[in-house]
């Protein structure tokens, strides 16, 4: 049975209110004794007190407590985005929650509703923007939230990320630049803002170099059974533009699939293309060393989400006026390759 105040303040005859200050942290804002103060921590820690926190958030309208959701816990990208959160989170006195909507809406909604329920103070999400109406309801009722590497542009949250269109726009270019002309791209979730912006600084840097777009370079994935899609997607574009000498990978995780793809038809394909992905993982220095990359800042977009949502969170606090917006652009790193 869970220990309460009740039950401390029974034991050592004193009010449940003078151990709630105690444990709260008020106890020298109250004129509480040190000696007090001290027999009741280690009363509640030999009776192994668990704080309510639910029902401590309802008295001080506070949980401490950051709801994360993102697409995949799995993939090294968010995984890393994650890790940044929860250390910024936890300098700044707060613990989080996480859990992956697998970028199912349903899902994703079902998760945003139950964190609400548990009684978050906010919420940093990367939303698969194929529904956007438990995040207007947010919106609507102010409730803090920042979005990261996908965003809404139509609606006033804020947001976290990266300079999308020239990352991928400096990619391309300098694949024109080492000799590519046919250079494919490799993309997926063309609902997602940022992905049209990947495409548009691809068509940018072709367009400049004076190279006529081929709509058969242009591969779309589909996310669900991406890895049996890609297969599809890469024998149409061999089949059609067999002298394809370039590609452009605008996820890593597309990137890792082709290289499975060429490895299982006996393609060198580190000789024959030039590559180039957004972002980078661990794999790329084992199979494809020299692949030209625009690597994600992990440590900024961690950083500013927290920043961001705890400055909503104080301002929610404090004014029931408009809804303020942060929109935030980080720039990659470039690391490229002659």
């Amino acid at each position: 049975m869970r220990v309460s105040l009740k039950d401390i303040a029974e034991k050592l005859n004193l009010s449940k209110t003078t151990v709630s200050w105690v444990l709260t942290g008020q106890a020298e804002k109250k004129g509480i004794s040190k000696a007090t103060q001290e027999l009741v921590k280690k009363c509640a820690e030999e009776m192994d007190y668990q704080p309510n926190l639910i029902a401590r958030s309802l008295n001080v309208g506070s949980s401490k407590t950051i709801g994360l959701i993102l697409p995949s816990i799995s993939d090294d990208f968010y995984s890393s985005v994650a890790r940044e959160i929860e250390k910024n989170a936890s300098n700044n006195g707060y613990s989080l929650m996480i859990a992956s909507s697998e970028s199912n809406v349903e899902k994703e909604d079902k998760i945003l509703r139950l964190f609400r329920a548990k009684g978050v103070d906010g919420i940093i999400l990367a939303p698969t923007k194929r529904s956007k109406r438990e995040i207007e309801r947010l919106i609507d009722s102010k409730f803090p939230l920042v979005t990261f590497d996908r965003f809404f542009p139509e609606l006033q949250a804020s947001y976290i990320i990266i300079d999308n269109k020239e990352s991928s726009y400096e990619l391309t270019k300098h694949l024109i630049e080492k000799g590519c002309k046919n250079i494919a791209l490799i993309t997926t979730n063309p609902h997602l803002t940022t992905m049209g912006y990947r495409t548009e600084g691809y068509e940018q840097a072709l367009a400049e170099a004076g190279i006529k777009l081929n709509p058969a370079l242009i591969g779309c994935v589909e996310y669900e059974d991406y890895d049996k899609n890609i297969v599809k997607v890469l024998d149409s574009i061999f089949e059609k533009v067999p002298d394809v000498d370039g590609f452009f990978f605008a996820t890593h995780i597309l990137a890792i699939e082709t290289f499975l793809y060429f490895n299982n038809r006996g393609i060198d394909f580190n000789e024959r293309f030039g590559l180039a992905s957004i972002h980078k993982v661990s794999t790329f220095d084992i199979v494809a060393p020299k692949i030209n990359v625009a690597e994600m800042p992990v440590f900024d977009i961690g950083k500013n989400a927290v920043d961001v949502l705890l400055r909503e969170i104080e301002s929610q606090k404090k004014t029931t006026g408009k809804r303020g917006q942060y929109k935030i652009v980080l720039p990659c790193s470039l690391f490229l390759f002659d």
